[in-house]
C-alpha cells in the first residue's frame, strides 16, 4: 500500500486530500465584489509570481458565461488558459477548472453577503487527489505553495475592491 492509499474493509482506497480553503471580508457588496474580481481580474491579481507567463501577461480574461474559458493574455497576442467555467452563478458563485497543474483540479470562489457593503469571499481549490505525489510536493512545496498563494492573493484583491467601493448599498 502506499502513502496516497488505505484500506477500508480489505479494499484499498485512495485517501481523499483535503482542499485548500482560504477566505476574506471585503467592504462592497456582493455585485461590485463579484465584478471587481471577474472584471478588473489583471489589474489586480498578483501576475507575478501567480501567473503562467509573469511579465508578458498583459490581460485575464473571464468569458462570463457557463463553459467560458478565464485566460491569460500575453504581449504578442498568444493566450494561455487558466480553465473552463463549470458554475457561473453572478454575482454569488463560479466554479472552474484550474489548468495550471498537471492534472486537473478546480476553484470555487463563493461570494457571501454578510452585513451592509460587507461580502466574504472564500476560495476552495480542491481535486488535489488528482496529483501524484511528487506533482502535490512540486505543487504545494514552494514558498507555501498554494496556502500561501491564495492567501497573497485573496489579501490583493481585498485591497483592490475595497478601494474601488463608492456605492455602500448592500445587495437587494
Amino acid at each position: 500500500m502506499s502513502p496516497d492509499e488505505t484500506a477500508v474493509d480489505g479494499r484499498v482506497l485512495p485517501l481523499r486530500r483535503p482542499p485548500i480553503r482560504r477566505s476574506t471580508v471585503v467592504r462592497s457588496d456582493c455585485a461590485h465584489t463579484f465584478d471587481v474580481f471577474v472584471d478588473s481580474i489583471a489589474e489586480w491579481w498578483p501576475l507575478r509570481p501567480f501567473s503562467l507567463g509573469g511579465d508578458r501577461v498583459v490581460d485575464v480574461v473571464f468569458e462570463r458565461k457557463l463553459g467560458g474559458r478565464v485566460y491569460e493574455v500575453w504581449a504578442d497576442g498568444s493566450t494561455v488558459s487558466w480553465g473552463d467555467l463549470l458554475a457561473w452563478e453572478p454575482p454569488h458563485r463560479f466554479l472552474m477548472t484550474w489548468a495550471a497543474l498537471p492534472a486537473p483540479t478546480e476553484v470555487e470562489l463563493v461570494f457571501s453577503p454578510v452585513g451592509p457593503a460587507l461580502t466574504r469571499v472564500t476560495v476552495e481549490h480542491r481535486g488535489w487527489e488528482n496529483l501524484t505525489e511528487e506533482q502535490l510536493a512540486a505543487a504545494t512545496g514552494v514558498d507555501g505553495g498554494y496556502e500561501a498563494g491564495w492567501a497573497a492573493i485573496l489579501a490583493a484583491f481585498a485591497a483592490a475592491a475595497d478601494a474601488t467601493c463608492t456605492d455602500p448599498t448592500p445587495d437587494r
